[in-house]
């Protein structure tokens, strides 16, 4: 898609805050408005900033919050689909539990470990402490049983989330691969830069120990702190 709009910016009334291309209301894939409550105005401004940005030809990956947004309304929002359609969501993402990485810790080589307990350590205390729950971990390569306490209290968790939220949680959890990662940081337990850190524990180790790729490494660095600064900024208001 090309450019047609000049300008993009917001506009406020009763009913919130609407993104604006020119004169037109920005919609989502599904051709719904996207319009925002008025303690979410700073969530308008910086979509309309990444639309603003764009040159002579769209590109739909430089829109992170835009997609997030569009996903909450068109996904997830009750009133625009099937009512099975968002516990289907929260299945898959208490999966991401399950196997989560972080629970699975290695004593080899020094600096896995010493990155584990730097930036994983610290996000399953926080969780743990948060939600009152007790969540295993393991140096065994069998599969850690979480207690059917903590998954139903965690689930719970997710189950209460509101449709912008949970779509920011999808796109943290999908991005870090890891349930506990992305629910600390929607829930303001971690910085953006820890999540990322934590995320990516097991390529650091590898690179302190062979070196960084070009154009592999750093373009995957980037991406998921992208990716998981939108997550982030969509529920910035709840903090």
């Amino acid at each position: 898609m090309k450019r047609f709009w000049k300008k993009a910016g917001i506009k406020e009334d009763k009913d919130g805050v609407t993104v604006k291309l020119d004169q037109r209301n920005l919609r989502t894939p599904s051709k719904n408005v996207i319009t925002l409550s008025p303690e979410q105005r700073y969530l308008a401004l910086l979509t309309a900033a990444e639309w603003d940005a764009q040159t002579k030809v769209l590109k739909p990956h430089t829109l992170p919050l835009t997609s997030v947004i569009s996903r909450a309304i068109d996904g997830l929002e009750p009133k625009n689909n099937d009512r099975d359609i968002r516990p289907a969501v929260v299945d898959k993402l208490m999966t991401y539990f399950d196997t989560d990485a972080t629970c699975y810790h290695e004593d080899y080589p020094e600096a896995l470990v010493k990155l584990q307990d730097q930036y994983w350590t610290p996000v399953i205390d926080w969780v743990s402490k948060k939600y009152n729950v007790d969540i295993q971990t393991t140096k065994d390569i069998f599969a850690v049983q979480q207690p059917e306490e903590t998954k139903a209290k965690l689930r719970q968790v997710v189950e209460n989330m509101d449709p912008l939220e949970l779509a920011a949680f999808e796109r943290a959890v999908m991005s870090s691969k890891s349930f506990l990662i992305g629910l600390a940081l929607i829930k303001h337990g971690i910085s953006v830069e820890q999540a990322a850190q934590a995320a990516q524990v097991e390529s650091n180790s590898q690179m302190e120990r062979w070196g960084e790729v070009e154009d592999s490494h750093d373009v995957e660095r980037e991406h998921i702190r992208q990716t998981l600064g939108s997550a982030a900024l969509a529920v910035l208001h709840k903090k």
